[in-house]
């Protein structure tokens, strides 16, 4: 099942790609981008010119839903780690605070243990991020003008 869509400040927009910045620098990664669990492209860092962004971002929430129901049928929570070698490129794939997915693309310029490493330290960055994110989304949300308006509200204005 989808997730609902995740709502963006410009404060965390710019932590979230400092991040991701950080992390291909780090990992000699050549790419690095965050997904959300519905396939949109959050934020993405490296060699992204020649690159169907949208494509992979989809693809990504979809192998990631997937494994979700391998985990399901063999009874674990979900595999919040995947990685797939390739004769040229590797992926690492990471899931975030349950939120979103981190991509790493590298070649043999990196190796999977640094990559590892510098992923779960990223992964923490881009946990405590995304809660400020929630916290944030949620506070705006009771203080909205719009939170007080109910369904019931939304029906009686199209019904007259």
């Amino acid at each position: 099942m989808a997730s609902p869509q995740m709502v963006m400040y410009e404060e965390e927009f710019q932590r979230i790609q400092a991040a991701v910045d950080r992390l291909v620098r780090e990992s000699n990664a050549k790419v690095v981008f965050i997904v959300d669990k519905n396939g949109q492209l959050v934020a993405a860092s490296g060699e992204v010119e020649h690159l169907d962004t949208t494509s992979l971002a989809s693809l990504t929430a979809g192998n990631i839903a997937a494994t979700g129901g391998i985990a399901k049928l063999l009874r674990e929570n979900e595999f919040a780690t995947q990685f797939h070698e390739g004769e040229k490129a590797n992926v690492y794939t990471q899931l975030v605070g349950n939120r979103v997915i981190m991509v790493v693309i590298f070649d043999a310029r990196s190796s999977v243990g640094l990559v590892r490493l510098r992923v779960r330290k990223a992964s923490d960055d881009l946990g405590r991020i995304f809660e400020d994110l929630a916290e944030k989304a949620k506070s705006s949300m009771a203080t909205s003008p719009l939170a007080e308006i109910s369904d019931a509200d939304i029906d009686n204005l199209f019904n007259e």
